[in-house]
Order: C-alpha cells, then sequence, then structure tokens
C-alpha cells in the first residue's frame, strides 16, 4: 500500500514526515502519468505543481484557508489530496472535472478555466473574511507566470497592494510557460529574478566580511546596507512588486518541497499581502515532456505512456487547415498579420510565424489588448487576423463592439473550438459566440461546414477592410466534404426532396448552420420519409442574415434551424426577426443550445442529451406540423 492510498484529505498530508513527502510526490507523478495518458487532460501543468501543491496543504487549512488555482488546469493534485483518486473518467461524463469543481468538493472554489482571475477572487474572498472579522483565515492564490500576462491580474494586484492588511498570499506558479513560452516585459521581469539567486550568498559574504573585521560600527551597518541595497537594485529587481507595497518571497525552488514550505510559512505568518515567486518545471518528472519543445503535454488525448505518443494519431483538423490558408493568404497579402493570445500552437498560427516571423504577434494572455492593437493596426494600413478560442473572444466583446466595429476596421477574427467543445467542460464550451457578436453591427459572420467553405471563407473575410470579419469552426477532425447541390444567391442548397406519395403538399426548409449542416442534411430525409417538401441549406455566411435566406423563409410552409450555440439571441432568432420584418408569416423553429452552463461530456453525448440529433428534432418538427412523428 503506497502512501498515496493512506492520503484522504489535507490532515492526512500535515502528518507526513519530510522523507515521506518527497516519495508522495514520486507517487503522484506516477499516477498522473498512468491515469492521464488513458484519459487524456492537462499532464505538463499538474506534473509541475506537485512539491508545490503538496507545502500548500501542510502550511494551509483548507477549506478554512482558501486555495484559488489560476487557471484551474493545475488542480489535479489539489483534488488528490482531497480525497478524489478516482481517476478513470477524468473530464468524462460522470467523472471529475479537468477543472476545480463546488459539486465534487469543498476544497474547490472557482470553477472558471479562464485565466487572471484568480488574485481578483482571492482579493474579494480576504477583504470579506476582513470586513467579517475573520482575521484568522488565510487566502491563497496560486497563478502562473502565463496568467500574469493577462491585464485583470495587474488590476488586482493594483488593489491587494492598496495599503490593507488583509492574510492574502499570491503564489506565482513561474515555469515560464502558458500554453506556450510566456512573451512580454513580464517574462523578461521574472526572468531577471530566476537568475538572481547569488543574492543571498552575496549578502551572506558581506556579513561574514563584516564580522571577521570587529566589533561593527555605525560604519558597518551602513556599508551593510549600501551592500544590500546594492546587490538588490542590481541582481534582484523584485522591487516591482514591492514598490506596490506587496512583500516579495523568493524566488524558491519549486521542486524542493521543504524550501516552498519554509517560503509560504513565512508568507503565512506576515499578516498581509505577500508574493511567493515559485520556480517550476513543467512536466517535471516524465522524460517526455521534459524533452518536449512544443509543449504537446499542456493538454494530450490518450497517449502510451511510456513514450508519449498518442495512441491514436489525430486526424487532419480545422485547425490545420486555418493553419495552411491563413500561410496563403500571408503569401499573396503582404498587410495581413496574425496575433493571438498566448496560443501560437493550439490556434494553429506557428506556422504564420515560422515563415512570417515580423507579422505575428503573440500579446500573451490579454484578449482586450489583442482586440485593440489589431484595431490600430488595421487604422495604420494593416488587416489583422486574430485568432483565439471562440470562449475566450468573450473577455475582449467590448473591444470587438467599440474599437474594432464603431471604427469600422478591417479585422478578421478566427474563432477556434466554436460551438460545443465538450471535455473540458462549462467554461471552454464555445456556445456564446453567434448570440453575442449577433449585436455587433456591421460585423459578418461566417461558419463553414468542411474544408472547402473555410477556406473559402478565410479568403473572403481577409478581403473585407471597412468592417470586423469572424470565421467560425469547431474542435477536432475534419469531416468529409459536403458539397452543394445548387445556390441561390450565396445561400448553398445541400438537398432537395420533394413531396412524397403520402401528398402532403407543406414545404420544409430546413438551415443548418456550421457543423451542424450534416444534422440538417440527415433531419432533411427523415422529414422527407413522412411526405414532406424538404429544402436543405446552408448560407455560410449567417451574420447578418442573408436577404436571400429570408427570401427562401417566405417561399416554405415551416422553417427549421439548426445550430451549435445558444438558441436565444441566436442564428435561428436572428433569421425569425427578420422574417417577421418583412412582413413573412412563415413560423421559424429553432433548435440550439439552450441557456445554461453545460457539465464535461463529449460532443457527441451533450448533442444526444440536449435532443440535437436527427431523430430528435425530426420528431419535434413533426409535432410542431401536426404530423405523426
Amino acid at each position: 500500500m503506497g502512501l498515496l492510498d493512506r492520503i484522504g484529505s489535507p490532515e492526512d498530508v500535515r502528518a507526513l514526515t519530510p522523507a515521506q513527502v518527497r516519495l508522495l510526490a514520486a507517487e503522484i507523478r506516477t499516477f498522473l502519468v498512468d491515469q492521464v495518458s488513458r484519459t487524456g487532460g492537462h499532464l505538463g501543468p499538474n506534473l509541475g505543481v506537485v512539491e508545490l501543491t503538496l507545502a500548500l496543504h501542510r502550511v494551509f487549512d483548507s477549506p478554512r484557508d482558501t486555495l484559488v488555482f489560476d487557471t484551474g488546469h493545475q488542480a489535479y493534485v489539489h483534488k488528490l489530496l482531497t480525497g478524489r483518486r478516482d481517476f478513470s473518467r477524468l473530464r468524462h461524463r460522470g467523472g471529475l472535472s479537468g477543472y476545480p469543481s463546488r459539486a465534487e468538493s469543498e476544497h474547490d472554489v472557482v470553477e472558471n478555466s479562464h485565466a487572471s482571475t484568480a488574485l481578483s477572487w482571492a482579493d474579494g474572498i480576504a477583504r470579506a473574511n476582513a470586513l467579517a472579522g475573520r482575521g484568522d483565515r488565510h487566502v491563497v492564490a496560486v497563478i502562473g507566470d502565463g496568467a500574469l500576462t493577462g491585464g485583470m491580474a495587474w488590476e488586482a494586484l493594483n488593489n491587494i497592494a492598496d495599503g490593507t492588511d488583509r492574510r492574502l498570499v499570491v503564489v506565482v506558479n513561474d515555469n515560464q510557460r502558458s500554453y506556450a513560452p510566456t512573451i512580454g516585459g513580464l517574462a523578461l521581469h521574472l526572468d531577471a529574478l530566476r537568475t538572481t539567486r547569488g543574492y543571498e550568498s552575496v549578502l551572506s559574504w558581506g556579513k561574514r566580511t563584516l564580522k571577521r573585521s570587529g566589533p561593527p560600527g555605525r560604519m558597518a551597518y551602513d556599508a551593510l546596507h549600501g551592500l544590500k541595497k546594492g546587490i538588490k537594485d542590481v541582481v534582484a529587481p523584485q522591487g516591482m512588486f514591492e514598490d506596490l507595497g506587496l512583500k516579495y518571497v523568493g524566488p524558491v525552488d519549486g521542486h524542493d518541497a521543504g524550501a516552498v514550505e519554509f517560503a509560504l510559512q513565512r508568507a503565512r505568518a506576515f499578516g498581509g499581502p505577500v508574493i511567493v515567486h515559485v520556480i517550476t518545471e513543467k512536466g517535471r518528472g516524465y522524460s517526455p515532456a521534459e524533452q518536449d519543445v512544443a509543449d504537446r503535454f499542456h493538454a494530450v488525448g490518450q497517449i502510451h505512456p511510456e513514450t508519449g505518443l498518442p495512441v491514436a494519431p489525430s486526424r487532419f483538423g480545422w485547425t490545420g487547415v486555418f493553419a495552411d490558408e491563413v500561410v496563403r493568404i500571408g503569401r499573396r497579402r503582404p498587410d495581413v498579420v496574425a496575433i493571438t493570445a498566448a496560443m501560437l500552437n493550439p490556434v494553429g498560427l506557428a506556422p504564420f510565424a515560422a515563415e512570417f516571423p515580423d507579422r505575428t504577434f503573440d500579446v500573451g494572455i490579454a484578449e482586450q489588448h489583442a482586440v485593440t492593437t489589431a484595431a490600430g493596426m488595421a487604422y495604420a494600413g494593416l488587416h489583422p487576423v486574430v485568432a483565439v478560442y471562440a470562449t475566450f473572444l468573450n473577455r475582449a466583446f467590448d473591444q470587438v463592439l467599440m474599437d474594432v466595429a464603431l471604427h469600422r476596421a478591417g479585422v478578421t477574427f478566427v474563432l477556434d473550438r466554436a460551438g460545443l467543445t465538450g471535455d473540458d467542460g462549462a467554461s471552454h464550451n464555445g456556445m456564446w459566440d453567434l448570440a453575442v457578436l449577433g449585436v455587433v453591427p456591421g460585423l459578418r459572420l461566417a461558419a463553414p461546414r468542411d474544408e472547402d467553405t473555410l477556406r473559402a471563407a478565410l479568403r473572403a473575410a481577409v478581403d473585407v477592410d471597412d468592417a470586423p470579419t469572424v470565421v467560425r469552426y469547431p474542435k477536432g477532425a475534419l469531416p468529409d466534404p459536403l458539397p452543394a447541390v445548387d445556390e441561390v444567391d450565396g445561400v448553398d442548397v445541400l438537398a432537395r426532396h420533394g413531396a412524397g406519395a403520402a401528398g402532403d403538399a407543406r414545404t420544409v426548409l430546413v438551415c443548418g448552420v456550421g457543423p451542424m449542416a450534416r444534422t440538417a442534411v440527415a433531419l432533411g430525409e427523415l422529414l422527407a420519409a413522412h411526405g414532406l417538401g424538404v429544402t436543405v441549406v446552408d448560407p455560410r455566411w449567417v451574420l447578418p442574415v442573408p436577404a436571400a435566406l429570408v427570401k427562401l423563409v417566405g417561399e416554405h410552409d415551416h422553417v427549421v434551424t439548426l445550430e451549435d450555440g445558444v438558441r436565444e439571441g441566436g442564428v435561428g432568432s436572428a433569421l425569425a426577426l427578420r422574417a417577421r420584418d418583412a412582413g413573412i408569416a412563415t413560423p421559424v423553429q429553432a433548435f440550439g443550445v439552450p441557456r445554461r452552463f453545460l457539465d464535461h461530456a463529449a460532443r457527441d453525448e451533450l448533442l444526444t442529451t440536449l435532443r440535437l440529433t436527427p431523430p430528435d428534432i425530426a420528431r419535434d418538427v413533426l409535432t410542431a406540423l401536426g404530423a405523426t412523428p
């Protein structure tokens, strides 16, 4: 029976000897590699925070003391130490979430897996503790150096350093990476701190020298003070934090459990806001991850634990098509530049960066800045392509509206992982974009259904220089081509079915948005089997609603729209409104995602649960038509 089998709560962790802590750390790494290689998940980040998480639970008393992780994908070790050892269905329906979850444990507080938020959460909790007289409770925020590139983190730091004493500890987990190497001025600053570990040793040498020189007088003390200040200014530029009024401890070797514990104990005893700078290695203890330079082990699918290679090679996906096409566009258009927010590889911009390094800008986890700097570039004559996950553009809506759209800036937004992404849970489902962006004046949005329509949409998007354009596509492998059989003023017709022998003369227009086009084709076949005349279309450019699509609505008796975004405010709602404005009485039956947060599950499982499969939709449509399902 290993040590990990005997850990059911943080109390068990605090009872261990230092030697046992080291053994437990090794067991945890073995466990993580074994389990995550079977289910997929965030492997590298968690291998890097083993000793840090052990130290947190040995020094602080969770849940009485509050631990907040930013981002939550580094909380697997925290789950293990708080009694959650069944990782067999990690990120699968019914299993553990890949992020902290209040439904799982009282030790979990913040479920949102978007970066740069933990310091604001921690500040709020600490202020509430102070007001309520809970002066014996601590709040600890663990934030990566990558997340510190986000502006919200610095807004929080500015308020944390307001001179008010409250028991708040900020642990900077510095591994020089987020999804990719951390960039920007903060990264350079932290890099300077990493290289200054000689500060204390030089200071100790000064003290020893003064001691040997005889009884210390005032001049000796002044000399020591000057030595300390001079060394600090030159080789320990933690003054950036201390100038804010924040006590700084570090840098500390994040894989020396005893050193981390000692640093956290000092911070805990201080009584006011403290920054503890901990240096860790992402993927620590797992050779394939330690030797990887492309950060493939940040998040993995099923892999062979011995080699780190995928169990099943992934098919060429949507992101790969974008990566290829944007390079082709870049060769043709020297004014096209690429911007991303710390996700160069995940969104497919690495090939563009390799060919056009001077035209590629990774701004760190700073989506708001990414969008507004793109507006500035557009004003100055460039055409920026801003590539982010769909769910992350939510963070920069104001900038899309007021900086890009208001100024009629030619900026193209490429939204990866749009719609239902599934296993990452509520915060990563890109189900909001169609409804949110639908209110932006002048914005044009394309939802391609396959490779050819994605390439065509990108080419058309970058040709627009007086308005924002958006191209959105789902996560995963590419589907087979789905060619149109006809086109009506830019709207693709995917199938036509005449009225059947049953003699029902009513006609139905089925409109599939993006990846739901295939569902629309299958639905059309089911409705045609009940004798209905059916036209299946894909408008490709869905916002603003095409006039040709509105005209088609008036030519049918019933309309069905299918989308993998929220139904309220989505494409179906917009089409119904446009039809009513045109005096068309045809009912529009809109199918989409309900307005609620969805638990983690595979995309197909979510579609089944939400009754967005062809048979379920067919039954609902036939019922609405008064026909027998």
